[in-house]
């Protein structure tokens, strides 16, 4: 199936927002921590970035696992960063995290170099896949952490609509929507290595973790 590219990069209404913040991603989230530290179990970063980081929920996470660590946590669209900055108030993790306005390629950044980007679920919402490899080549020291986990486009538009009607059923509508457009919008495997090839990056692995998700991980 081509590629569809979602209706907006941005998901900048509220109520879309807040509808994502409320769904329940506890299962795909806990997994992406787990992959994480599976991999990289003596990782210990002083300086994360998170572009695309929505309403937070991985960020905790991560603030929660590496406690030391501070956490930049950058999105484009308002709504989802006051959500965020409430639940990083809510988990006691305020002051570990920072939350930016900014959209890809990001040049304005607290720190010239990070220990590692860490990122979910960002690169199906980009029109131009090469804004967020561009971030990392220019936010990451040499020998830093690169992992990207996103959604893997399925064969068919009714393979998307299963997909939905399985692990979504109980959602609101909008998200069930939002779902369906971003596994769409998602890329295949091959398309996300010639992505890496162009920008100088094809030294990092692409896995399949799961059967609805790719991984990109490795060092810069």
């Amino acid at each position: 199936m081509k590629r569809i590219p979602e209706p907006a990069e941005l998901m900048d209404d509220p109520a879309q927002a807040r509808a994502y913040a409320e769904a329940d991603f506890e299962a795909p989230h806990a997994a992406f921590i787990d992959e994480l530290t599976r991999l990289y179990p003596d990782e210990q970063p002083e300086h994360i970035l998170e572009p695309g980081c929505g309403s937070g929920d991985i960020s905790w996470r991560l603030a929660g696992y590496y406690p030391d660590t501070r956490i930049d946590a950058i999105d484009g669209a308002p709504p989802m960063l006051e959500i965020a900055n409430e639940l990083f108030h809510n988990k006691g993790c305020a002051e570990q995290v920072q939350t930016l306005q900014h959209t890809l390629p990001c040049d304005e950044l607290p720190i010239t170099h990070y220990d590692a980007v860490i990122t979910n679920a960002v690169l199906h919402h980009l029109l131009d896949p090469a804004v967020l490899w561009q971030t990392i080549k220019r936010a990451a020291k040499p020998g830093a952490l690169v992992f990207v986990m996103d959604l893997a486009r399925p064969a068919s538009k009714q393979a998307a609509a299963d997909i939905v009607a399985r692990e979504a059923a109980d959602e609101p509508e909008v998200l069930r929507t939002d779902f369906y457009h971003s596994l769409l919008a998602a890329y295949t495997p091959g398309e996300i290595r010639e992505q890496l090839a162009n920008a100088g990056l094809e030294h990092l692995s692409v896995t399949i973790p799961s059967a609805n998700h790719l991984l990109v991980h490795g060092r810069l």
